[in-house]
């Protein structure tokens, strides 16, 4: 009876090692063992596990916007050490990793061409995070197109519009294009609306009216305070300038139509003439 279990352990045992050695050929230099792959496939599982206890390590102690900021850094390293680690492990498992280099490098040079625009956006996207230009909560024009930072992945950046429309921009365009950071100096910005009045018309009361219309909004910052500026003699008109604060540059917009409503409103009644584009047109008869 022994014997016979003996016997069926050892027919088991060479089964499986026979199974684990099954090789699968891809040419003469270049083949893999299943023993090979599912080594290589452990060694992704603990290197993750290890990755992750790392990272939660790490954060356990960061500020939520230090968080976000290294998360997203950690990434990065994550996708590197993978590959790393995927190269080590097919190496160990008896796969000519130089072989594969070699009867890949037609393909490899058409996919890396093929992705050179991922490549640049990945490394705009680690740009972007040494070089601290943009965060988390920012506001960013870019294109003529503003939004508020979601989040920086591998590849993109989210962000979200006034119109609360989500934007996807690929990081190779911080590189690539004039980014406007509307707070890198804090969240305070400053905004105008412009007007012209006629010719004639009292400018110190133009003054007057444009800075009591913009103190007495409610979302228009106290300090600094509104100012007027005088900014040209122009064909028909002459023109000002009421410059204000915002500590929500997300609702400018809307700021500036309320003024111009009771800028348009205080005019009528104090007799302010707004101009509009005139032409003297002189008629000579035929001699």
């Amino acid at each position: 009876m022994q014997d016979t279990i003996d016997q069926v352990k050892e027919t088991i045992v060479e089964e499986a090692n026979s199974i684990l050695d099954y090789k699968f050929v891809f040419s003469e230099e270049i083949s893999i063992t299943l023993k090979g792959l599912i080594f290589i496939a452990i060694a992704l599982i603990i290197t993750s596990l290890i990755l992750n206890f790392v990272r939660r390590i790490i954060t356990r102690k960061l500020s939520n916007q230090d968080e976000r900021k290294f998360i997203t850094l950690f990434s990065y390293i994550r996708w590197f050490v993978f590959l790393i680690i995927f190269l080590v492990g097919m190496n160990t498992a008896g796969v000519n990793v130089t072989a594969v280099f070699a009867a890949s490098a037609a393909l490899l040079i058409g996919v890396g061409l093929a992705l050179q625009t991922l490549f640049q956006d990945i490394i705009s996207g680690i740009f972007i995070l040494v070089d601290k230009s943009v965060h988390v909560g920012d506001i960013i024009e870019l294109e003529g197109k503003v939004g508020r930072v979601l989040d920086i992945r591998l590849r993109t950046t989210r962000a979200v519009t006034i119109d609360n429309k989500v934007l996807v921009i690929p990081n190779h365009l911080y590189l690539t294009n004039i980014l406007f950071n509307w707070t890198e100096n804090g969240v305070e910005t400053r905004e105008s609306v412009d007007v012209g009045v006629a010719y004639g018309s009292d400018v110190e009361l133009v003054k007057e009216i444009l800075l009591n219309v913009a103190k007495s909004h409610k979302k228009i910052l106290k300090v600094p305070e509104p100012r007027v500026l005088f900014t040209d003699f122009a064909d028909s008109s002459l023109n000002f300038r009421v410059v204000f604060s915002l500590n929500n540059s997300f609702e400018a917009r809307f700021v500036q139509s309320d003024l111009r409503f009771e800028i348009d409103r205080v005019f009528r009644e104090k007799k302010v003439t707004i101009p509009f584009p005139q032409r003297d047109v002189h008629l000579f008869p035929e001699k």
